[in-house]
Formats: structure tokens, C-alpha cells, sequence
């Protein structure tokens, strides 16, 4: 078994608990993270306790976010968001900027879509990123995303740039 499928074991998308709040206190510490994430770095711990609340108590028919844990630890988080129908965008957020470029990012996006598709009906799955998410636009593409339009511009690690909208067709 190579690390890849090593990786795919371990990885699992699960609803978020307050106890999951120092891990989101250790993101917000690292630069890298919230300089990628649009987060406010070394945020104030109760406004950040506050959103974190918020995010375990969402209740919204339009997003669902779940941690992703690799070995049974929250390493980030994965978010359906604007859910109509069958349609939903994808986001995923790996909160230790050590483990990017591992391919966590990747088996977290197929998790958080397979339980679109088994749980909610979802087959149209968009996605958006930065021109410059070289990491991003390589997973999406892995995955089968297609380019769809380019709309939009946004900053991403201190740089503003074109906003890149992607769309697959699940077949699980």
C-alpha cells in the first residue's frame, strides 16, 4: 500500500464539535493558513471562540461544513455551500499548512463529496479559486473538475488576482 492510499484510510469527514476549538486556535496562529484563508491572523480568541460556536451550531439548509480529521485529529475543514437541488460548491481548508501538498486536501474533497452525494443528492459540484492556488487549481483537476468561466477577482497571499469557477458531474 503506497502513502496515498495510506492517506485515504485515515481521512474522514465528521460534524464539528467545540471541542474541536484549539485546533482552530492553532490555525489562526499560523501566518500561512490564515494569509491563504482570508483569516485574520493570531485573531482575538473570542471573537474566534464566537465564529467557531457558530460554525458547530449552523443549522443552514444552504451549507454544510464538517471537520476533516486525518487519524481521528481535526487537521481542516470542508464546506458544501450554496446547496440548490442537486448543486453545491466545494470548499476545502487544510488548517496545518505542514500537511499541504500531501494530497490530504484531495481525499478530503472526494470524502466531502461522496457524502454530498449519499447524503443530500448532490451530483453538480462547483468549485473557485485563485489563479494563483497552484495547489488548488492541481487538485480540481485530479478530481475531474472542468474550467467554466473565469469571473471575478479576490486576494490570495497578499496578491489580487482572477478568480478561477470550476464544475464536475458526480458519478460515484
Amino acid at each position: 500500500m503506497n502513502s496515498n492510499s495510506r492517506i485515504l484510510h485515515c481521512i474522514n469527514v465528521r460534524p464539528l464539535t467545540m471541542t474541536d476549538y484549539n485546533s482552530v486556535l492553532y490555525w489562526s496562529k499560523d501566518e500561512s493558513f490564515c494569509l491563504a484563508n482570508g483569516w485574520e491572523y493570531n485573531q482575538n480568541s473570542k471573537e474566534l471562540y464566537q465564529w467557531w460556536l457558530n460554525c458547530v451550531n449552523n443549522k443552514s439548509e444552504e451549507l454544510v461544513r464538517l471537520g476533516i480529521t486525518l487519524h481521528d485529529r481535526l487537521i481542516g475543514y470542508a464546506d458544501l455551500a450554496s446547496i440548490n437541488n442537486n448543486t453545491a460548491e466545494l470548499g476545502v481548508a487544510i488548517g496545518e499548512s505542514a500537511l499541504w501538498g500531501k494530497g490530504i486536501g484531495f481525499y478530503s474533497a472526494e470524502c466531502m463529496m461522496q457524502y454530498g452525494f449519499e447524503e443530500l443528492g448532490i451530483t453538480v459540484f462547483n468549485a473557485e479559486t485563485h489563479e494563483a492556488n497552484v495547489r488548488s487549481k492541481k487538485m480540481l483537476g485530479k478530481l475531474g473538475f472542468k474550467e467554466i468561466s473565469r469571473v471575478g477577482n479576490e486576494e490570495y497571499l497578499g496578491t489580487n488576482g482572477q478568480l478561477i469557477q470550476y464544475r464536475l458531474f458526480y458519478k460515484n
